[in-house]
């Protein structure tokens, strides 16, 4: 387990910028970003080689121990229950803003180990051969099977995952890279605890629409929060996302031939779960949904921003620029 100097990053984290983060009062380097969070590595000696990925969403103590619990299990459950390949972790929590009274907002910090940002897969997939590509993905399915082989396999546990070409690291990465059949990869997005005991989720999954303008929350909760967090446990569609991801990543010609892999796969090496094959339609439509309903979201998102500077309040995540899709 990780262990870092928590007086270090409560001063950290109140003068940072979050708008800004590489150019904060503290050097920082972002390591990448998602739709909610940052991840970043401070540029100190006693920080050297650590990923820090920036989760501010909670209110409460409470809160934030009840996520750190499912995000400790998670990651154990993924690597000793599944045998998925996790880097390192630790966690660490301190408060956005101490000036306020009565209820100071949280920000949980998920350290990992510092990968080259390079030997992440979304990256890879632009200095490989098509043929390693298609390896790259089997391989990747290989691994998303065994979170699957695990669910049927007994009751208790149901374990959800965000299987998109981000997520996943190659091990053992040099500038010459190469992808082989016995290459092995890592799996690094475990900040969000997706997974269920005796059907219950393990995370306040609401929490995550703390983002969000407060006027539009109970919109979201009712028409997506329990769809979109469903689809993370479902082969079918996490696959789906997988290979859309494909249009964001720039790489659209290789779709025909990465669907008649993964089908080829759901067909041979997955057959116990009967899934139905992919097609090209399907995952257009499947792309251009998510895509909007995340450009709809940021636009939201930045109305929010721009009126809580106005009113000379800190806006707590970090908004990217437009994100080629």
């Amino acid at each position: 387990m990780i262990k870092v100097d928590k007086d270090f990053l409560q001063k950290f984290e109140l003068e940072l910028d979050t708008t800004h983060p590489d150019k904060g009062d503290s050097p920082v380097k972002m390591l990448g970003f998602g739709e909610i969070s940052i991840v970043i590595e401070i540029l100190h000696e006693d920080w050297k080689g650590l990923a820090l990925k920036r989760v501010p969403i909670f209110d409460t103590v409470e809160q934030v121990e009840r996520h750190i619990k499912a995000y400790n299990e998670y990651n154990n459950l993924l690597r000793e229950k599944v045998g998925l390949n996790i880097p390192d972790f630790g966690t660490e929590w301190v408060y956005t803003d101490l000036r306020k009274k009565e209820k100071n907002p949280i920000a949980l910090y998920c350290i990992q180990k510092k990968f080259d940002p390079k030997s992440v897969a979304h990256h890879l997939i632009h200095q490989l051969s098509e043929s390693e590509i298609e390896v790259l993905v089997q391989l990747l399915m290989r691994e998303l099977h065994k979170v699957w082989k695990f669910n049927y396999s007994q009751t208790q546990y149901e374990i959800g995952i965000d299987g998109q070409i981000s997520n996943w690291i190659l091990e053992d990465y040099e500038a010459s890279v190469r992808v082989y059949d016995t290459s092995k990869f890592w799996y690094c997005d475990t900040s969000t605890p997706l997974y269920r005991v005796d059907g219950n989720e393990a995370m306040e999954a609401v929490l995550f629409l703390k983002s969000a303008p407060k006027s539009l929350r109970w919109v979201l909760k009712a028409l997506f929060l329990e769809d979109t967090v469903n689809r993370y446990y479902d082969m079918r569609l996490v696959t789906t996302d997988l290979i859309a991801n494909f249009y964001k990543e720039q790489r659209p010609e290789l779709i025909p031939r990465l669907i008649q892999i993964v089908n080829d796969f759901f067909e041979k090496e997955a057959s116990e779960f009967g899934l139905t094959p992919l097609n090209l339609k399907e995952i257009k439509k499947y792309y251009r949904s998510d895509a909007n309903m995340w450009r709809v979201f940021q636009a939201f998102r930045k109305m929010d921003r721009a009126t809580k500077k106005i009113f000379g309040k800190r806006y707590d995540f970090y908004l990217p620029s437009k994100i080629k899709r």
